[in-house]
């Protein structure tokens, strides 16, 4: 009997068994894309934010308090798909979608491995 791999969800939570939580199928796969695109980057404008590892992440955070229109999203598009490729080489991105209400900046994003899809949102707080 084959089953699906199970791993550690990220941002890190406790399950009802007091331990870390664990995941497979598409909430693992959600978990992390979530965890590289909310990660920042190193930018020509911050230094990243793991200091380990400093180029880990999307650097998203650019895409803050810009117009929402056309070039947004395609700037979007091309931040999440660089990030995956780098971080996540065997997810596909299969879609992007912008949207803003007020300050607030939200991704909605489709990706798949194998035979996994999933769809996750990824806020960026304006």
């Amino acid at each position: 009997m084959s089953r699906e791999p199970q791993n550690l969800l990220a941002p890190f939570r406790r399950d009802r068994k007091r331990d870390f939580a664990s995941g497979s199928g598409a909430e693992l796969l959600a978990s992390k894309v979530r965890q590289v695109l909310l990660t920042e980057g190193a930018t020509p404008h911050s230094t990243g934010e793991l200091p380990w590892r400093t180029s880990f992440g999307a650097g998203l955070s650019r895409l803050r308090h810009q117009r929402n229109d056309t070039v947004l999203a395609e700037l979007a598009r091309v931040y999440v798909r660089d990030a995956l490729a780098r971080w996540l080489p065997g997810v596909q991105l299969v879609q992007v979608r912008v949207e803003q209400d007020a300050a607030a900046l939200t991704l909605r994003v489709r990706v798949r491995e194998g035979d996994t899809t999933a769809d996750l949102e990824a806020p960026l707080p304006g």
